[in-house]
């Protein structure tokens, strides 16, 4: 084995696809229905809202990155600024963060295989997926980054079509699809009910829809994670950094404003893909037999992207001495093998979560949860880390290369976003009580962990 540095192989092109295709995934393709089921259309306010808060915080982030680029990521500055323990907890619970989004996404491949195989038990088609992903892995990153941004244009490319397919239906092709028509987005067709009005469930409908739209943007951290492996981190994190909140904007709010004009919202589910059932009740079954296969390497993209974060923040948190050393060892080929083999295991979760939950939406919703509750703590340590960086940086008098927006009343505005979006999920009838209860009782968890190990470490 050797202990050479993680090898500088990515480039700006990889690092804009992984950041990109970290966050659209599941949450786009699949939580959206939920989050629409919710608050209608004025899921795209929703979308709006939290995706320029999630913007504040990748500029927190990059600010740190583009100036010291580690395999840590914010682990590492809050474990140099913050402290020991803080650096911890932040790095610790960003990989058991990102074990429960890959349990989720391999839940969701398993759930899109049913749409050709509706026989196929889904815990096999889950089983199948992560001994591929975690081989593609097992290799150098190179082949991880090449793999990632193909993944990534396959579904950036379908959803600029059909974004381009549904405006052409709306506009130049009126009358080709009874119903669609952007009015869907204020007014309700004959039979709906009272689903009309932008705000159809009101206020409340649209606050309730929160958490699962931050679910969505879940994932943009990735380009800290891959900062340590691009071979210009000072010019192509600050790029990433910009570009990719306005693109997922873009296609968030684009590719959901066309979709709830050609068919009404009402006629939506919440366990349901909005994008598949849109076109299948629309008469195009074939394109949405297409799209169900972009859906499916959307989810294998950001379940791709989750083992490559994992391994990295494990070698990271080893360097810092916040984790047994062997896992700061890398083979020939550059890769922390053992990060690797180690999230795999506990992934393997997914095997007996689909046997015994044989309903995907049960096993999916518990795992989305439970990232819920992880990612908030986790844009919370990026906004605390960020502070103490900063702090330090103006009392050293050091003028930083890409500094982030509005400090530091947007770190406080996003601290006080996450606890909103807590007490969201703590909301009686919610069904996310328990993930909210659990944020104490794993940062205790944890705490004791890091006593235990710093004592026999």
């Amino acid at each position: 084995m050797s202990n050479e540095k993680l090898r500088r192989a990515l480039k700006n092109r990889h690092i804009q696809l992984i950041a990109l295709g970290g966050a659209v995934g599941t949450g786009l393709f699949l939580g959206t229905g939920s989050a629409i089921f919710l608050a209608g259309p004025s899921v795209l306010v929703g979308y709006a809202v939290v995706g320029f808060l999630a913007f504040l915080i990748m500029r927190q982030l990059g600010e740190m990155m583009t100036e010291e680029p580690n395999a840590g990521s914010f682990s590492y500055f809050a474990h140099k600024y913050w402290g020991d323990f803080s650096g911890f907890l932040a790095g610790w619970n960003y990989w058991m963060l990102y074990v429960m989004v890959s349990i989720s996404e391999l839940t969701a491949v398993a759930a899109y295989m049913q749409f050709w195989f509706p026989e196929l038990p889904t815990w096999i088609s889950a089983l199948i997926f992560l001994i591929i992903v975690n081989a593609i892995n097992f290799s150098t990153v190179k082949v991880f980054g090449e793999v990632e941004f193909w993944f990534s244009i396959i579904k950036i490319s379908a959803i600029i079509s059909m974004m381009i397919f549904g405006l052409y239906i709306l506009f130049l092709d009126t009358g080709s699809v009874p119903g669609a028509t952007v009015r869907n987005l204020w007014e309700a067709p004959a039979g709906a009910g009272d689903k009309s009005g932008f705000f159809a469930n009101g206020l409340h409908g649209l606050i309730m829809a929160v958490p699962i739209i931050m679910f969505s943007f879940g994932g943009l951290e990735l380009v800290g994670v891959a900062a340590a492996e691009a071979d210009e981190p000072e010019k192509t994190i600050p790029r990433a950094t910009n570009q990719v909140l306005f693109r997922i904007l873009v296609f968030y709010m684009g590719t959901i404003a066309v979709l709830l004009s050609l068919h009404h919202w009402s006629h939506l589910t919440r366990e349901s893909s909005p994008f598949v059932m849109i076109f299948t009740d629309i008469g195009f079954r074939n394109i949405a037999g297409i799209l169900n296969f972009v859906i499916l390497t959307a989810a294998l993209s950001v379940f791709n992207s989750g083992v490559y974060a994992t391994s990295r923040m494990l070698f990271g948190l080893s360097r810092q001495g916040n984790a047994p050393k062997m896992f700061s060892r890398l083979n020939t080929r550059g890769i922390p093998t053992m990060g690797i083999g180690l999230a795999a295991l506990l992934t393997f979760m997914v095997v007996p979560l689909n046997y015994f939950l044989p309903h995907w939406d049960e096993a999916f919703k518990q795992a989305m949860s439970i990232v819920v509750a992880g990612l908030v703590i986790n844009w919370a340590m990026i906004s605390l880390a960020h502070l103490f960086f900063r702090k330090s940086k103006d009392e050293d008098g050091v003028k930083t290369i890409f500094p982030s927006l509005l400090y530091p009343s947007g770190n406080y505005l996003c601290l006080a976003f996450v606890v909103f979006v807590l007490a969201v999920m703590a909301t009686p009838g919610f069904g996310m009580l328990h993930s909210v209860l659990a944020v104490p009782v794993w940062i205790a968890f944890v705490y004791l962990l890091y006593i235990v190990f710093k004592k026999n470490g």
